[in-house]
C-alpha cells in the first residue's frame, strides 16, 4: 500500500527525481554514493534472480478475467424494504465503475497512485521515493506500490513486507496491466479494498460511513474515505474525527496540488460539516425469524458459502409490516397466558397464502433476542387432534365416506404390539352414533381411530405425506391421534392445501433470488399441481367449518367463513389451533420447550383459537369476506 508521503514539488511545481528527494534527505558524501551503488546492484541483481523465479511460480493473472469477489447477500421483505445482510469475513457489495462517485476515484487516485492512467503497472517515481524512505528507515518500511501492485498483492500474495514479494508485485501488476484496462483495474481495486469496521468494497463503506450509496459521495467524503485505506480502523471518523478530518486534509490537499479540485472546491470540503452513518457490518435482522428461515432454505439449495460469499439479493414472501403486526400478537397472548398460569409458555406462529402457498408471517418464539430457536419450522411437537383431517379427508378420497356419514363413538380395543390399546375420548365417555361432522367438531378420539383402521393407516401415512409432513411416521393405531411430531409450519402448509382444493406449492419464504448483477437465480413463481381430490378436499373444508360453528373452536369465530381443528396433546404439553379463510391459512402451537405440561386443563379450544381469532382478525382487515366453495361443486371419486 502507498505511502501518504506524495511526490517533493520544486518552487517551480516541477517533480523532484528519486536522486534528488534522496540528496534532500542530507549531505550525500561520494562514500555514501559509492555505498548506494553497490547496494543498488545487489537489490538489481537479487531482483533478477527474484523475477526468474516469479515468472515460473506466481500466479495466472488472466484467472481475473473471470473473478467475482465475495459478496454480501442482502434480504428484503416483499415490498423491496432491507431486512437483513449476511455475508462471510467480507462485508461487500460490488458496484461497476459508472456507479461510482468520480469524487471518490480522484481522492482515492491522488491518494494512493496520482499517475495510476499513466504507468504500466509499475511507477519508478513510487519505486524511488520508497527506496529512499527505506534506506533512511534500515528495512522496508514503504512500498511504493501502485494500485494494481496493491491489488496483485491483496488477491494472491502474503502481507509480508518483503522484497522478493514487491518484486511478485511488480511482475503480476505488469501482466495484469497487459490483460485489463485501466478502468477494470480501478474498478475492480474500489471493490476489493478494505475500509475498516468489516467493510469491503467502496459501496458498503460508503454506506456505513455515510449512509448513502458510493455514487452520491461528495469531494469532503469522498476524501476522508479515500484516507482510510492506510489505516482503516485508525482513521475511522467512527473511532476519532479528528484524526479522520486530519487525513481527510491531507488528501484535499493532494487534490488541490493535482489541480483536480480547484480552491474553492478544497475549502469548501474542509468546512463541510460530516454527517455519519452507522457501523453496518455486524447489525441484527429486523426480522430474525424469518432471515434464519431464509438463510435454512437458501443454504439447502446452494450451499453456505454462496450464501455467505455470493452476493444474493433474496427477495422474501413476508410483508414486514404484516410480519411485525404477527409479532405484536404473539407477544401479546405470552403475557396473558403467563397471567393465566401457563409459565414458561412459547408460541409459534406460521400463516401461509393457500393460493400461492407463500409464508406471509413465521414467528418462531415470543421473543428472537433471547432465543433463535425458530419453533415454527424446527420444533417438531404432537399435533393431537390437529391431525384428525388428514385421516378424515383419507376416508373421503375412497369415495367410501361423505361428511354426513355414520360413524360409532363406542368402545373399542385393539391388538397393539404385545398388548391391547384402549383408547379413549378427552372427556371419558362415549356418545353412540354420529355423522363424521359431528365426530370432528366434537373431537371424538374413538371415530377417527375406528375409520383409519378401516380404510388402512398406510393410507393416513400416505395422504400425510403427500401434504409435506416429513416427520417419522408408523401405521400404528395411535397415529390418528397425532402421536408424531410436526413443526408449525408442516400444519399450515398441509391446511392451506386442503384450503385450495388440493392444488399444492412448495411452502416457501422466499419468492425470488438474484445475483448482484440482477441475473435469477431462483425464482419461486407458483406452479400448483393437483395433489389431493378436489371433493374430499371441499368435504374436509366443510367439516373443519363445524368445528368452529358448533365445536371444540367456537373461540376462533372472526365472523366470516372459517375452517379450523383444534388439538391438545395428553398432559397438556402441546395444544394448537390450526385453520383457514380461503385467503389465509395460519397455524399457532402453544408448548414449553422442555416439553412439560403447560397447565392442568389447558386445551387448545381454551387457550390457543383466541390467539388465532384476534391474529386473523387483524391480518384480514380490509380483505373481503370469501365464501369456501361447496363439496358439491366437484365431482365425487367413485368408490374401490
Amino acid at each position: 500500500m502507498s505511502s501518504r508521503t506524495f511526490e517533493d514539488k520544486n518552487p517551480r511545481g516541477q517533480t523532484a527525481s528519486g536522486f534528488e528527494f534522496i540528496k534532500g534527505v542530507g549531505q550525500v558524501t561520494g562514500g555514501t554514493l559509492l555505498a548506494i551503488t553497490m547496494l543498488t546492484s545487489s537489490i538489481v541483481a537479487g531482483g533478477l534472480v527474484g523475477l526468474a523465479i516469479s515468472f515460473r511460480n506466481l500466479p495466472d493473472v488472466r484467472q481475473l478475467r473471470n473473478f467475482f469477489p465475495s459478496e454480501t447477500t442482502y434480504f428484503y421483505d416483499v415490498k423491496g424494504k432491507l431486512l437483513a445482510s449476511i455475508h462471510g469475513e467480507a462485508n461487500r457489495e460490488v458496484v461497476p465503475l459508472d456507479r461510482i462517485s468520480p469524487n471518490i476515484k480522484r481522492a482515492v487516485l491522488a491518494s494512493e497512485d496520482s499517475d495510476f492512467y499513466f504507468h504500466h503497472g509499475i511507477n519508478p517515481k513510487g519505486v524511488g521515493r520508497a527506496l529512499a524512505s527505506n534506506l533512511r528507515g534500515g528495512g522496508v518500511r514503504e512500498g511504493g506500490s501502485t494500485i494494481t501492485m496493491q491489488l496483485v498483492k491483496n488477491l494472491f500474495l502474503s502481507r509480508r513486507r518483503e522484497f522478493t514479494r514487491k518484486i511478485a508485485e511488480a511482475v503480476l501488476a505488469i501482466r495484469l496491466e497487459q490483460i485489463l484496462s485501466k478502468d477494470q483495474i480501478l474498478e475492480m481495486y474500489l471493490n476489493q479494498v478494505y475500509w475498516g469496521h468489516n467493510n469491503y468494497g467502496v459501496q458498503t463503506a460508503a454506506r456505513s460511513y455515510f449512509n448513502k450509496a458510493a455514487e452520491n459521495l461528495t469531494i469532503a467524503e469522498s476524501a476522508m474515505m479515500a484516507a482510510l485505506i492506510q489505516a482503516p480502523e485508525e482513521y475511522s471518523p467512527f473511532a476519532s474525527m479528528k484524526k479522520a478530518k486530519e487525513q481527510q486534509e491531507i488528501v484535499l490537499g493532494r487534490m488541490l496540488t493535482l489541480g483536480w479540485i480547484t480552491q474553492a472546491e478544497h475549502d469548501q470540503a474542509v468546512s463541510e460539516k460530516i454527517k455519519l452513518g452507522k457501523i453496518r457490518s455486524f447489525q441484527g435482522s429486523a426480522l430474525p425469524y424469518v432471515t434464519n428461515a431464509v438463510s435454512s432454505e437458501l443454504a439447502k439449495k446452494f450451499g453456505r458459502e454462496s450464501l455467505l460469499k455470493g452476493g444474493m439479493r433474496v427477495q422474501t414472501t413476508v410483508d414486514s409490516e404484516f410480519q411485525r403486526m404477527a409479532e405484536e400478537t404473539v407477544g401479546k397472548w405470552h403475557g396473558r397466558l403467563l397471567r393465566q398460569g401457563l409459565y414458561k409458555n412459547q408460541i409459534a406462529l406460521v400463516a401461509v397464502d393457500p393460493r400461492t402457498h407463500f409464508i406471509k408471517a413465521l414467528v418462531g418464539g415470543v421473543d428472537a433476542k433471547t432465543s433463535e430457536f425458530n419453533r415454527a419450522t424446527q420444533a417438531l411437537r404432537q399435533p393431537g387432534s390437529s391431525f384428525k383431517p388428514f385421516v378424515y379427508y383419507a376416508a373421503f378420497a375412497t369415495g367410501k365416506y361423505a361428511p354426513s356419514s355414520t360413524v360409532v363413538d363406542s368402545p373399542v380395543s385393539y391388538r397393539d404390539g404385545d398388548g391391547w390399546y384402549f383408547p379413549r375420548n378427552y372427556d371419558g365417555g362415549f356418545a353412540g352414533a354420529m355423522s363424521i361432522r359431528t365426530a370432528l367438531a366434537q373431537s371424538r378420539n374413538i371415530p377417527v381411530i375406528k375409520l383409519g383402521k378401516a380404510i388402512g393407516m398406510n393410507k393416513v401415512v400416505e395422504t400425510s405425506r403427500t401434504l409435506g409432513i416429513m416427520s417419522p411416521m408408523e401405521p400404528v393405531t395411535s397415529l390418528p391421534l397425532g402421536a408424531i411430531g410436526v413443526t408449525p409450519l408442516e400444519m399450515a402448509s398441509a391446511y392451506a392445501t386442503f384450503a385450495n382444493y388440493g392444488w399444492q406449492s412448495p411452502s416457501t419464504v422466499i419468492m425470488r433470488v438474484t445475483d448482484s448483477s440482477g441475473n435469477v437465480m431462483l425464482d419461486n413463481t407458483p406452479k400448483p399441481q393437483l395433489v389431493l381430490d378436489p371433493w374430499a378436499s371441499a368435504s374436509t373444508i366443510d367439516i373443519m367449518r363445524a368445528v368452529i360453528t358448533e365445536g371444540t373452536g367456537k373461540n376462533a369465530a372472526i365472523g366470516r367463513p372459517a375452517a379450523g381443528k383444534t388439538g391438545t396433546t395428553s398432559s397438556e404439553k402441546d395444544i394448537w389451533f390450526v385453520g383457514t379463510v380461503p385467503q389465509l391459512t395460519t397455524a399457532v402451537w402453544v408448548g414449553r420447550d422442555d416439553n412439560r405440561q403447560l397447565a392442568s386443563g389447558a386445551t387448545g379450544g381454551g387457550m390457543v383459537t383466541p390467539i388465532w381469532a384476534d391474529f386473523m382478525q387483524r391480518a384480514l382487515k380490509g380483505v373481503p369476506v370469501q365464501n369456501f366453495k361447496s363439496p358439491s361443486q366437484f365431482p365425487r371419486p367413485k368408490s374401490d
